[in-house]
This record gives C-alpha cells, sequence and structure tokens, in this order.
C-alpha cells in the first residue's frame, strides 16, 4: 500500500510524519440510533462494546431515547437487539450508557445521569438482554450520580467510578462488585477530594497485571477552560489502596495539595477533560489529551508517559486551526478528545492514538508510532467519512484479548452548550481494525 507524504514537522524533540492511506476496515451496520446530539458517541462512554467468550454486547439509545442492547457472536454480523423498557434523557450529551460483563457472565448497565440519581440494573442471567427491575448498588452517595464508568479486574469482579456532586465541587467515588456474592461494596466515597471547591475529570484503565491507573484534570468552576494540570494515581490492590508513580503510599483522600502532577497545565491553556489512558505495567503509563500551549497557534493532541520513573510528553504538533473550550455543557469541538491504545511490536511498545478532527474531514483518523524508540507518527484515516461530532469508544475487553480494535460509530451532531439539532436517526455501527504488528 501507498504511503502519501505530505509533510514532517519537528515537534518538541520528536518527528511527526504525515501519512494519507485507507487501510482496510470492516464496517458493520448494527441499527439507527438517536443522533439529535452526541449522547452516544462520547469518548467516556466505558463502555459502548464489550465481549465476552466470543460474544459482543453493545448498548445504545434509539430514536426514541430507549435504551437498547444488542449481541452477537465475533464472527457473524446478525445482532439480536432487545429494546428495553428504559429511557433516558438523551437530549444531555452527559446522560450517557456505560456497560460491562462480569465474570460470571452478567451484563451490568448504567445510564442517564447527570447529577441524578443513580440508575443501575443487571441481568436476570449470564448473555441475557433481559434485567431485573432498577437496584442500588450501596445505597450510599447515589443521589447525585454523573459519569458512571465500569472497570473488569482479572478475578472477574467489577470496579464503578462516578462523580457524586456538580461541576467544580463533585467527588470520585468507587465501588466494587464481586460476581461470586452478586454483592456490591463502596471502596471510596471520596477518593478525590476536590474539597466542594473544585473536582476531578478523570480517566482509568487497568494493566496487563490488574493494576488500576487514573489520571484527572481539575476544574475549578463549571467552565470548561478552568480546566488544568494532570495528576496522577494507581492501586494494585483493585482500588483499595493508592499510590504515586514512585510507589509511594497515599493518604486519602487525594486533593490539590497531596497529588502527584505529571504535567502542569495552567488554566485557560484549552485543556480537556476526560480522555483516555493506556498502560503496560506501573512503569510505562500513557495519558492522551490535548490543550494549547502558551504561544501556540492552536490546541495540539499530546500524549503525557511515564518513562524511566520520568514524566515526559510528546506533541504531535499536526493542527494550524484555533479553538476555544470556554463556556459550559457540552461543547461543538473541531476535533475529538483522543483515545489511546498500545501492543507489543518486537519487545517494543506501539502506540495508535484514535481520534476526529474537522481539518481532516471528521473522519476516522488514527496516529501510530513505535514509543519511543521511533520518533515518526504516521497518521491515516481509517474512515473517510464526516462523522459530525463522533468521540471513539470501543471495545476494550475484546483489544486486552485480541489486540483487536472495534469502535463504536455514528454519526452524530452536537449543539454547543447542549442542546439538540433536530438531526434524523442515524445508523449505529462498529468498525474492526487490526493493526499490523
Amino acid at each position: 500500500m501507498k504511503y502519501f507524504l505530505l509533510f514532517i514537522i519537528h515537534c518538541c524533540g520528536l518527528h511527526c510524519l504525515l501519512c494519507a492511506q485507507t487501510p482496510s476496515v470492516q464496517l458493520h451496520t448494527v441499527q439507527d440510533g438517536w443522533a439529535d446530539n452526541s449522547v452516544n458517541a462520547v469518548i467516556f462512554r466505558k463502555n459502548s462494546l464489550v465481549t465476552r467468550n466470543n460474544i459482543q454486547f453493545i448498548a445504545f439509545y434509539d430514536k426514541d431515547a430507549f435504551v437498547v442492547v444488542g449481541k452477537r457472536n465475533l464472527n457473524s454480523n446478525d445482532w439480536v437487539l432487545q429494546k428495553t423498557p428504559f429511557s433516558g434523557k438523551a437530549s444531555d450529551a452527559h446522560n450517557t450508557i456505560s456497560i460491562m460483563v462480569d465474570g460470571s457472565g452478567y451484563l451490568h448497565l448504567s445510564w442517564n445521569h447527570h447529577g441524578n440519581a443513580l440508575n443501575y440494573i443487571r441481568s436476570v442471567a449470564p448473555g441475557a438482554l433481559q434485567f431485573v427491575e432498577k437496584i442500588a448498588m450501596t445505597g450510599l452517595n447515589e443521589t447525585a450520580v454523573t459519569y458512571p464508568e465500569f472497570y473488569l479486574l482479572p478475578n472477574g469482579n467489577l470496579i464503578f467510578l462516578y462523580r457524586d456532586g456538580a461541576s467544580g465541587s463533585g467527588n470520585l467515588v468507587i465501588n466494587h462488585y464481586n460476581h461470586q456474592l452478586q454483592s456490591w461494596q463502596q471502596l471510596h466515597s471520596n477518593l478525590i477530594d476536590g474539597k466542594r471547591q473544585r473536582n476531578a475529570y478523570w480517566q482509568a484503565c487497568t494493566d496487563d497485571k490488574g493494576s488500576i491507573h487514573l489520571s484527572w484534570v481539575w476544574r475549578e468552576s463549571p467552565d470548561v477552560a478552568s480546566n488544568h494540570d494532570i495528576c496522577y494515581a494507581r492501586s494494585d490492590d483493585g482500588g483499595i489502596t493508592w499510590k504515586k508513580s514512585n510507589g509511594v503510599a497515599y493518604i486519602l483522600p487525594i486533593d490539590n495539595k497531596n497529588a502527584e502532577y505529571a504535567w502542569q497545565v495552567p488554566s485557560g491553556s484549552e485543556l480537556i477533560n476526560q480522555t483516555s489512558m493506556f498502560a503496560t505495567d506501573s512503569m510505562h503509563v500513557f495519558i492522551a489529551t490535548y490543550w494549547k500551549d502558551k504561544n501556540a497557534v492552536s490546541p495540539q493532541y499530546q500524549v503525557v508517559y511515564l518513562q524511566n520513573k520520568k514524566w515526559q510528553r510528546s506533541t504531535l504538533n499536526t493542527r494550524s486551526t484555533d479553538f476555544t473550550l470556554s463556556g459550559t455543557g457540552t461543547k461543538r469541538i473541531p476535533i475529538s478528545r483522543p483515545q489511546i491504545i498500545g501492543w507489543n511490536n518486537n519487545n517494543k511498545i506501539r502506540l495508535a492514538l484514535i481520534f476526529r478532527d474537522a481539518e481532516r474531514g471528521n473522519a476516522i483518523s488514527v496516529a501510530t508510532t513505535n514509543f519511543i524508540n521511533s520518533s515518526h507518527w504516521q497518521l491515516t484515516d481509517l474512515l473517510q467519512t464526516d462523522l459530525g461530532q463522533w468521540e471513539p469508544s470501543f471495545d476494550t475487553e475484546l483489544w486486552k484479548q485480541k489486540k483487536q480494535l472495534h469502535l463504536f460509530v455514528q454519526k452524530v451532531e452536537q449543539a454547543d452548550a447542549e442542546g439538540i439539532t433536530r438531526t434524523k436517526p442515524q445508523p449505529v455501527q462498529v468498525l474492526e481494525w487490526k493493526p499490523k504488528k
């Protein structure tokens, strides 16, 4: 396959090699879904897709804002879909649907949160698409929930993260689920303490050994432009205790004074919140985001990474269009927040950054590099279709199992500072891509 060289630019000690190509991908259509805003296709969905034992599950809002769940065999495009009786205020892009399958095969689902009471259900049987009635988890701190996220641990148990409180004044809650006992326990009601003056907007991941990695930006007010700094913590015992990258234990809760600052970014730098992380182990951690350096022309994608016990960064420096994040609510932004994944390539870590950029026609783009031994990022388009305000979310468990990237894809629009766009329902699709070794 030919690579068409566009240009090479030097950025922060690294070179970004930009290429245009259309690699072979597979795109499977599921069903039309809600597209009046970006609620089905925002990056902080954990997860939109999830695979267990070769069965892949999906969830999304349909045209009437009811939750639809589905499943298929990975070797088939025949989806079994189930419209549930549960609906959400889909006009608010915060009110996402998150799913995960536990070690016993039960499907867990949480949906429709923006500072309201917890909505949580569990399937009636392993692999089933029918659910019990709405239930509580622990009954603690469940009245002002936002950003629900499930994570699967190696032993089959689950971790559930969410914000308790409001933008600029919320705390991070962590619950733990024992899949054998089918019971939830609250580990922390306030892991990261904003002291009712600020709150942490986080991203998390688990590594090959089951450690949980957490990073976040601080926000001082509902204004997105007040985001600042990138902090870090890690748990090696399923979320009970937390430590810094050097192994020093945190005295909990973590706040703005005792947090480890991986990278300092001042407010007003167009630093985005809720992006993504990837880690192989405690020594190799990667945080993907974007911000605008002082005197820079525009915001650029950034990778802040831990190498040789030191935090460093790589700037892609591929963009020329400026924009601002100032304001409240879900913003209409010309670029998506980035996802980051990685895999072993001849005993080297190879990275891929997945994103959408209006400068590239709102296509699904991916930048790859042999990190850190290679100094070049190769930029390609996986799907050269205008996807509006789509952001990438993917099947994290399938990636861990088989290093196959399955992206949730839907063309969606987003009015600035919330609101709906009167966009007709659009096809929900799954894009499959297996990176070259």
